[in-house]
């Protein structure tokens, strides 16, 4: 069988397929503990639910428009002038099967062969694949722990050509827990706004972040920089409604006249049930989702504190996000009980599954080899055990 050049350059999802074996592990009876879901432990909110059942039992199980129907758009709108101070119309907005399929979509509409998009590392695992299956090119830019994986103005010049199109910002950060001040995302900003880049924003996690940190949207400083930005955003995150697969983009209507127009060719419409769910998340009240934010604080404070127990691992603080991304870098070199020296943090995250059923995500896979992701979207009592053999793991290295 003959496949596509282009996607024979796509790489597997490595958080999906750690996802995958610890689940495989796990039916197999095997004690598992898994640090790598990308999702919130939490259900579904009952009033969310409620409106989606309301949805079906009323017959809404139709198709929609194709970019989401009239009643969603109004609510994204409402929920950006309350939380973003941001004007957008309904021409300038557009729903897809999760931010993901968002991004996607603007991937295949805003870039091609001999392009070049930046994209921060530490990134989202699927940022430059999708960068290279729309043909163009990825330039990845290397932070560090020290500017809390934050990228600069000064980095993103030493990068620049002809042929930049875009970068991609993504606060509150997946995989690092990193999250851009307000005064960062201005000079970020006023450079793209001077050298003709445009912004796209991935706020997907805007809503969970800690110690009275304020995300800021990166449209909201200036109508030129809105003009100048696509907000990426969703309900998976902040709503725990990952399997309702609602994303959604706010740009520029002409950029939003081409997306629909791809979408009208691939997936239609999301889907009508999810979408009146979704109209409930953006519009009712927020005293679930803060509740669960609250959690995750509590088991971030808990997972940093024993990581940073564990000699040779370092860890910041993650300001939002569910996740932290320790450096297990200084263990690298070490061997296992096999006599196996352990090379980067996909040997380093192999030999915690195999030694002690702990998985994690490698951060090969997000661009940041030193380091690997853990989710602390898991109970308490896993985290505490879980790092606990971590830290078992380490002390039978020599």
């Amino acid at each position: 069988m003959k496949f596509s050049k282009r996607i024979q350059q796509v790489n597997l999802s490595m958080t999906l397929a750690i996802d995958a074996k610890a689940k495989e592990m796990k039916s197999q009876g095997e004690n598992v503990i898994g640090f790598g879901a990308g999702e919130p432990d939490f259900n579904t909110p009952d009033r969310i639910k409620q409106a989606g059942i309301r949805a079906i039992e009323a017959n809404d199980t139709h198709y929609t428009p194709v970019g989401g129907s009239n009643d969603l758009k109004d609510a994204i709108i409402t929920k950006l002038k309350r939380d973003n101070g941001l004007d957008y119309e309904r021409n300038q907005i557009l729903a897809s099967c999760g931010a993901k399929h968002s991004f996607y979509n603007l991937a295949q509409v805003l870039w091609e062969a001999g392009d070049e998009v930046i994209i921060p590392a530490p990134y989202w695992v699927s940022f430059p694949d999708m960068v290279v299956l729309a043909g163009a090119k990825p330039v990845i830019i290397e932070t560090n722990a020290t500017n809390e994986f934050k990228v600069t103005v000064d980095q993103i010049k030493n990068v620049l050509t002809p042929n930049t199109r875009a970068i991609v910002i993504n606060t509150p950060s997946n995989p690092t827990g990193s999250a851009y001040e307000k005064s960062e995302l201005e000079a970020i900003a006023e450079f793209a706004l001077e050298n003709n880049i445009l912004v796209i924003s991935d706020e997907i996690y805007e809503w969970i972040v800690f110690d009275g940190f304020k995300h800021t949207s990166l449209a909201s400083l200036s109508k030129e920089a809105q003009k100048n930005c696509i907000v990426i955003n969703g309900v998976s995150k902040s709503y725990a409604m990952t399997g309702w697969r609602i994303g959604y983009i706010a740009a520029d209507a002409e950029i939003v006249k081409q997306v629909t127009k791809l979408q009208g060719q691939s997936t239609s419409n999301p889907c009508s049930i999810s979408q009146a769910a979704s109209i409930e998340a953006l519009t009712g009240p927020h005293d679930d989702v803060m509740e669960m934010v609250r959690e995750f604080e509590k088991r971030r404070d808990i997972m940093v504190s024993l990581l940073r127990e564990i000699s040779g691992v370092s860890c910041n603080t993650p300001k939002g996000s569910f996740y932290s991304f320790p450096d297990f870098s200084a263990l690298y070199g070490k061997k296992d009980a096999n006599g196996k020296a352990l090379q980067g943090s996909l040997d380093f995250t192999e030999y915690l599954l195999a030694a002690k059923k702990i998985a994690i995500v490698p951060g090969i896979a997000f661009g940041a080899d030193a380091n690997a992701r853990m989710s602390f979207a898991t109970s308490r009592d896993k985290i505490e055990e879980g790092v606990k053999r971590i830290k078992e793991a380490v002390e039978l290295l020599t």
